[in-house]
């Protein structure tokens, strides 16, 4: 019994609260506004840095129309700004879609708890479920992104050639 409170007196006492720096990140963290702040700067700097590609991409453009006649530029051009809008609606949709998918899967397991499922009919039914809710999710995702892209495509297309034709 001595060894024991020896041991106690010995050992490194774990303190129980944590520091105050963890708990002000925590609380930081924990808040809505915070995620909201973080999900306006990454689709700002999308969007910024989208905007530079677009502008260089538009001053390539120009250059290539000055010295060709044919279409390959502006077929180009629309091609990668297509390209550009359609994987910009991609993320965006992906920043709804996980949520989504998230609250999906947490009903669907509760729902299978209440009907009295065991826990590892659960687990295995619960991973089951989520892997065909996100393959569906990312399968409705591709496409609504590839639509938008050829959407684009074909409208810069169509913008750049009735630019340089009004132009010429």
């Amino acid at each position: 019994m001595a060894s024991v409170e020896e041991e106690a007196e010995i050992a490194p006492t774990i303190p129980r609260n944590p520091p105050s720096s963890y708990m002000i990140l925590l609380r930081i963290i924990s808040k809505k506004r915070t995620w909201i702040c973080i999900f306006v700067m990454v689709y700002g700097l999308l969007l910024t840095s989208s905007w530079n590609f677009l502008k260089s991409l538009l001053s390539w453009y120009k250059l290539q129309a000055q010295f060709s006649t044919s279409r390959w530029p502006a077929l180009y051009t629309s091609v990668l700004l297509g390209s550009l809008f359609g994987l910009l609606s991609m993320i965006a949709a992906l920043a709804v879609v996980v949520p989504a998918v998230l609250v999906t899967w947490i009903s669907i397991v509760v729902l299978l708890a209440f009907f009295g499922k065991p826990r590892r009919t659960l687990v295995v039914e619960g991973r089951k479920i989520t892997r065909e809710i996100f393959s569906f999710a990312i399968r409705i995702l591709l496409k609504e992104g590839n639509f938008v892209a050829v959407v684009c495509a074909v409208w810069g297309y169509f913008a750049l050639v009735r630019r340089n034709s009004e132009g010429d």
